[in-house]
């Protein structure tokens, strides 16, 4: 199996409910997360590339990228990639998608 595959929300929601802790970067901006959020760490994508130090113990574990409809968290898991990050996987259709469940 693909170490980078997208996730649905359904998938998504099956992680958050498990016994397993995630790691879950939310990529939107901080008025975004304040109105709602899912409980994954804030890093707006804006501020990803100067966030790498506080990410660096991720390398080679799985990270669930998340935003309000899945196009940033797609532009940040191909950066995360490219930053030699292995297990970087985005979520399809974002919250607002994840709220329709």
């Amino acid at each position: 199996m693909e170490t980078n595959f997208d996730i649905t929300v359904e998938e998504l929601k099956q992680l958050l409910e498990g016994n397993e802790p995630i790691h879950l970067i939310d990529v939107r901006n901080p008025d975004e997360y304040e109105e709602d959020n899912l409980g994954g760490t804030l890093i707006p994508l804006g501020d990803l590339p100067d966030s790498l130090d506080q990410l660096e113990h991720l390398k080679g574990q799985d990270i669930y990228i998340h935003c309000r409809s899945g196009a940033r968290s797609a532009r940040a898991k191909q950066f995360l990639l490219s930053e030699g990050f292995e297990k970087v996987h985005n979520v399809t259709g974002g919250i607002m998608a994840y709220r329709e469940l």
